[in-house]
């Protein structure tokens, strides 16, 4: 196929936007090699989520502090399953919400409410940085937490700023049945056969040194990351490849989205006019 990408074999390490991204890469005629690292499910133990949605519906707090949009999408997920959905999305739009990115955001539009306050910074230190604006003495705040957040550094700054926190994880990271696939990756990219991997993620980095150092295959990751190019989707997701030693030569340069990501990679890959 034909296009600024002609010939270039992309990996794609993402779940829920999988096809819409490898679709983007392709029109401009890459091929794209998908390994979706990270695989997320409901928690096992629904009861208290359950319970904490209740509390919720029935005393609703000051604020709610929305991390992630999955974890937004699967509370509502939960409310459906135990018929109270409606009065959550009701509650909902009676609290003050403060989002950590644009992906709570979108979701929140999507049932039809919007952010009250958005984190400059898509991070927890982002989320405490708007807060710390805010006078949030006796108030109560429910917390939105995501797989490998614990919350404590949030759950701190909210306890010394007066006010009582209510976190509640709602899913999990589970992918146990993708390790070979991940590990052909690695294989790829080490053999020199991939131009460049595209993370959209730190889950997805996480997942990726999990799974190499479960089966002693550091040094190929290592030689992974030295022979592919590597494209991060922001300032998040590039620290913490940074952190493990790969080094990120394509980044959007200031929208932290699908398109602008697309954008940079065509820009960076694509032949040179003669």
């Amino acid at each position: 196929m034909a296009g600024a990408l002609a010939g270039r074999r992309i990996v794609v390490p993402e779940t829920r936007e999988l096809d819409l991204f490898a679709r983007m890469l392709e029109d401009h005629g890459a091929q794209t090699l998908r390994c979706p690292l990270v695989s997320i499910h409901d928690v096992t133990d629904a009861a208290p989520v359950v319970a904490w949605l209740r509390r919720f519906v029935d005393d609703p707090p000051d604020d709610l502090i929305a991390m992630t949009g999955e974890g937004l999408e699967r509370l509502v997920g939960f409310a459906r399953r135990h018929h109270i959905e409606d009065t959550f999305v009701a509650a909902l739009g009676r609290v003050r919400k403060i989002t950590r990115g644009p992906k709570p955001a979108r979701r929140l539009r999507a049932l039809g409410l919007k952010p009250d306050v958005a984190a400059d910074e898509p991070t927890t230190a982002g989320v405490i940085a708007a807060l710390s604006r805010e006078n949030l003495r006796g108030r109560r705040v429910a917390i939105q937490l995501y797989p490998g957040a614990t919350g404590s550094e949030l759950r701190d700054f909210l306890a010394a700023a007066g006010a009582t926190a209510d976190p509640i994880l709602c899913y999990v990271y589970g992918s146990q049945s993708e390790d070979r696939q991940v590990l052909a990756m690695i294989d790829e990219m080490a053999a020199g056969r991939v131009d460049l991997i595209a993370f959209t993620s730190s889950p997805q980095v996480r997942r990726m040194i999990d799974v190499a150092q479960a089966h002693h295959r550091e040094a190929d990751l290592r030689q992974a990351f030295a022979r592919s190019a590597i494209a991060a989707v922001g300032p998040v997701v590039a620290r913490a490849i940074e952190a493990v030693g790969g080094r990120v030569s394509i980044a959007p340069a200031d929208s932290f989205h699908l398109k602008p990501m697309v954008t940079a990679i065509v820009t960076a890959l694509a032949p040179a006019e003669p």
